[in-house]
This record gives C-alpha cells, sequence and structure tokens, in this order.
C-alpha cells in the first residue's frame, strides 16, 4: 500500500498536512502534544496518525507513525529508525535525508531522545548521537534498525481507529544492527547521571556533548 490518498483524510487531517510542510514543523507540532504515558491509568495505545490527532496526544512510536504519514504526503519516505536496548525499552524515530544528510523526528520523556538536525551523514551515524542520552538507570542501546514502513503492505498503519499492534511486533522482530560501546565509558555516564538524578529529583539531565545538533526540544521540567 502506497502514500494514503488525500481524501482519505479527514478535513482536519489534511488542514494539519498542508500546514506542517517540513520535518521542523513536524517536530514543532510533535512537541507541543502532550506525551501519551499510557497506564497507568489507561490501557496501553499504539494509535495511528488519525489517533494522535483525535486524541492530541503522542508515546514515541505513535509520534513516529504520525511524523512519517505527515511528511509522506510532501514527498519523504516513511523510514524509522528502532533502537534496541538491554532493559527492553526500546524507542523510535522518524528519520529522513535532506540534501544528502540524515536527520530525525522524535517524541520522549528523556530530552535526548527527541529529534536531530539533518547533518548526520548516514543513518549509523545518527543512530550513535543517541547513546549517550539513552543512558539511565538501565537504558544502554545495543542495536538499531532503519525500516521502511511500506513493508507492512495493506495493513493500514496509516488512518486505523483501532491500536496498530502490528507496527511494534513487526519493529521487534526485524533484525537489528549492533551498536557496541565501551562498558567503562558507559559506566562512567550512568553514574553522572544516577548522581544528577539523586541532587535533582525528577529533572533531565542536559548535560551532553554536540547538542547543537539537537532539534528544539518541548517545554519540560528538564
Amino acid at each position: 500500500m502506497g502514500a494514503a490518498d488525500q481524501f482519505a483524510f479527514t478535513a482536519r487531517e489534511r488542514r494539519i498536512i498542508r500546514r506542517l510542510r517540513t520535518p521542523s514543523l513536524v517536530q514543532r507540532y510533535l512537541n507541543n502534544l502532550p506525551y501519551n504515558t499510557e497506564p497507568p491509568p489507561g490501557r496501553a495505545t499504539l494509535r495511528s496518525f488519525r489517533g494522535v490527532v483525535g486524541h492530541h496526544t503522542a508515546h514515541c512510536l505513535e509520534a513516529a507513525l504520525a511524523a512519517a504519514v505527515i511528511l509522506e504526503q510532501h514527498g519523504y519516505p516513511p523510514l524509522v529508525l528502532s533502537f534496541e536496548s538491554i532493559d527492553e525499552l526500546d524507542h523510535v524515530l522518524f528519520i529522513y535525508q535532506h540534501r544528502g544528510r540524515w536527520g530525525s523526528i522524535g517524541r520522549s520523556r528523556d530530552p535526548g531522545l527527541h529529534g536531530r538536525k539533518a547533518v548526520f551523514h548516514s543513518p549509523r551515524a545518527l543512530a550513535l548521537s543517541y547513546v549517550d542520552p539513552y543512558i539511565d538507570f538501565t537504558g544502554r542501546i545495543t542495536g538499531y534498525a532503519v525500516i521502511d514502513l511500506r513493508v507492512m503492505g495493506d495493513y493500514d498503519w496509516r488512518l486505523s481507529d483501532r491500536n496498530v499492534w502490528k507496527v511494534e511486533r513487526m519493529l521487534l522482530n526485524a533484525p537489528h544492527r549492533a551498536i557496541r560501546s565501551s562498558d567503562e565509558r558507559i559506566d562512567r555516564l550512568r553514574r553522572r547521571y544516577c548522581a544528577f538524578r539523586t541532587q535533582h529529583g525528577d529533572r533531565k539531565p542536559l548535560f551532553y556533548n554536540r547538542r547543537g545538533r539537537w532539534t528544539p526540544l518541548p517545554k519540560g521540567p528538564w
């Protein structure tokens, strides 16, 4: 199945798509949505673009799907970057190319896992920019995969009114390329993260290098 026909969208959805012509505009739109914290108290969700628009909230994979649908209408292929972590708290971003360089769009409860400007020479270089900010009490990236959502065929991940769990299963089953990092370095980063959280409670650190490559962050208690 190719990109959704414009007549498949509601008037509200078409207005959003027309307004969000670039990756930076899509990132700004997603930044302004409340993060979907899922349960508790409700059930887990995996909503399509239609569900994100209707509920006005998104978690990381929902945001990636919404970005894919919006920017597919502006000529971008629906590519996502999937991360695997040792604690099985994985992360997904929409990725794109601009003038031969790679960037990303994302939403997260952690500031360092949002989007990146299109300055990376390859998807792997882009993926490596997330290694340090991924470190928290338990997280550590072990692998990444770039997946074209068009492999889903006729499955309606774009506009379904139901949860699109098949997307999550496909990403979990996709082969991921290993990312290897120094145990010593990861342990040092984790100690620094833990010390920050001990001192600042629920605040999240922003002490990472090369933050100039990040896209603007949503407002938050960072």
